[in-house]
């Protein structure tokens, strides 16, 4: 298990890894500027061409914001987060899966002193203001506001405080002490939080940002893997072998991870809403996962800030909205349900799955499967409807062979020219949920959805029928040792 319990020393874990870290004292401008720079550097994912996938980075020097950082891109980077969660990235799923069999549920601190609250900054105080306090990012120049795009929002149930919620929402800083929040369809945290709302009460919530990357990635599963009441902390706890700290808020009736790099506490106003572009007015919102720009929601939820938390000299993580790190954060937990869903429905049909970054992690799977009988052609596609079945978001499932390479587009293209029939191996699954933010799922583009975030999901079957399998073998070439021949390009093990 690699030494990382919390943001500090996952960065100091990358420092030892070549081509993995990188820093810079150059200044950058948060505005639009920052996000500019690491499209270039890593951002990848569907973020619009010229990009790539490369190291994380930190911006030492923040225009406007003296002594402060950001880091971007922890987890842009499947053998970045291979390295700081301690699995083979072709394992990660299984081992997610694993973790999320067995739970440690976060533990409270008490009256220990918690690294997030060495520095204390109150609302109440005279000159506080939060848009100069912490260099909040905007991806561009059009954006309604700087955002929090990497703060996992923890709260809990009005009527019990041990059922407890944690997701990442987009924060967009409105005011001194005010933040709208936006909260996709589902969540479990905006059922607390309209249950609060329709007694006339708040919802205490805490922001937390700068985290263990375990408490992100198991932070990101989603019903049913995780149903109502169910604490994603607690997949933390089973990542990392030991539970996740909390501590008591000062300034409100919640709890904040211990170890936080940020904490900003405050309350979901009930009855307040706001437009998300309200200072600025340019109608957009931020670049959302799928590669394009959302509109700017007209109405949201309104936090009010009570207080800001920090570490000494505090990282502020952010991401860049379409780019790997969110195909990381989505895209594993999603296949570690499938997985999980798998072996509890057909067992060893399934070999590996891969949430693709073409989809954000979230809109495209591809299963590997294993055929074992002429029975498995009809088992291959109950696969595709139990992966859809466990993620309600997910919107295209492609099945292969298990002698495709799941993790190459190439391979898996190559499968679907050669082992594709568009009319008797495509499978349409119409009107059902599918994600908001996918812009092709509304009436306008198809008059005949209901609402937006329907669609049509499609099974794409690119596996040989299993009385065919001897007409479908791949060229076998011999196997030797190419280390031998050119040893620069093959000096790391396997995976």
């Amino acid at each position: 298990m690699p030494p990382v319990d919390d943001l500090r020393s996952a960065i100091e874990l990358l420092k030892k890894i070549p081509g993995q870290y990188l820093e810079t004292d150059r200044e950058v401008d948060p505005n639009a500027e920052l996000a500019g720079v690491y499209r270039h550097i890593g951002a990848g994912g569907t973020v619009m061409r010229p990009t790539r996938i490369g190291p994380a980075m930190t911006f030492n020097n923040i225009k406007g914001f003296p002594g402060s950082r950001v880091l971007v891109g922890l987890l842009a980077s499947r053998d970045r987060v291979s390295d700081l969660l301690g699995a083979p990235k072709r394992e990660l799923s299984m081992q997610m899966g694993q973790a999320r069999m067995a739970v440690i549920p976060p533990v409270d601190i008490g009256d220990k002193p918690a690294p997030c609250q060495e520095v204390v900054y109150r609302a109440e105080e005279e000159g506080f203001d939060l848009r100069k306090l912490l260099p909040a990012p905007t991806n561009t120049p059009e954006d309604a506001g700087p955002y929090f795009c990497m703060g996992l929002a923890l709260g809990s149930d009005p009527d019990d405080r041990e059922n407890v919620d944690v997701t990442i929402h987009r924060l967009c800083v409105q005011s001194k002490d005010e933040l709208s929040i936006f909260f996709a369809p589902g969540r479990h945290i905006d059922a607390f939080r309209r249950k609060a709302e329709a007694r006339g009460e708040p919802l205490a919530i805490s922001i937390n940002m700068g985290l263990d990357p375990a408490i992100y990635i198991g932070a990101e599963f989603e019903a049913p893997t995780t149903p109502f009441g169910f604490d994603e902390l607690c997949v933390a706890g089973g990542l990392r072998g030991k539970p996740v700290e909390l501590v008591e808020c000062l300034t409100v009736p919640q709890k904040a991870i211990a170890k936080a790099e940020i904490v900003i506490e405050g309350v979901i106003l009930p009855e307040v809403r706001v437009a998300e572009d309200q200072n600025s007015g340019t109608g957009k919102a931020m670049p959302e996962f799928p590669g394009y720009t959302g509109e700017a929601n007209p109405s949201l939820p309104v936090i009010k800030v009570k207080a800001v938390t920090t570490r000494k000299n505090p990282i502020l993580q952010t991401l860049v909205g379409p780019g790997e790190e969110h195909v990381s954060l989505a895209g594993i937990p999603t296949e570690a349900s499938i997985h999980n869903a798998m072996e509890d429905a057909l067992p060893g049909l399934l070999k590996n799955v891969y949430a693709h970054s073409a989809g954000g992690g979230k809109f495209l799977a591809i299963l590997q499967l294993a055929k074992r009988s002429a029975a498995d052609d009809g088992n291959a596609r109950q696969a595709a409807l139990i992966a859809l079945a466990v993620y309600r978001e997910l919107k295209n499932v492609i099945l292969v062979d298990e002698d495709v390479d799941l993790f190459d587009s190439d391979d898996v293209l190559w499968a679907m020219q050669t082992r594709y029939q568009g009319d008797m191996d495509t499978v349409f699954v119409p009107g059902v949920t599918g994600h908001v933010l996918d812009p092709s799922q509304t009436p306008q583009y198809n008059p005949r959805l209901a609402d937006k975030g329907t669609t049509c999901k499609t099974i794409f079957d690119c596996t040989v029928p299993y009385p065919l399998k001897e007409q479908f073998v791949r060229a076998q070439f011999k196997e030797v040792d190419p280390s031998l021949w050119a040893p620069s390009l093959f000096n790391q093990s396997a995976d």
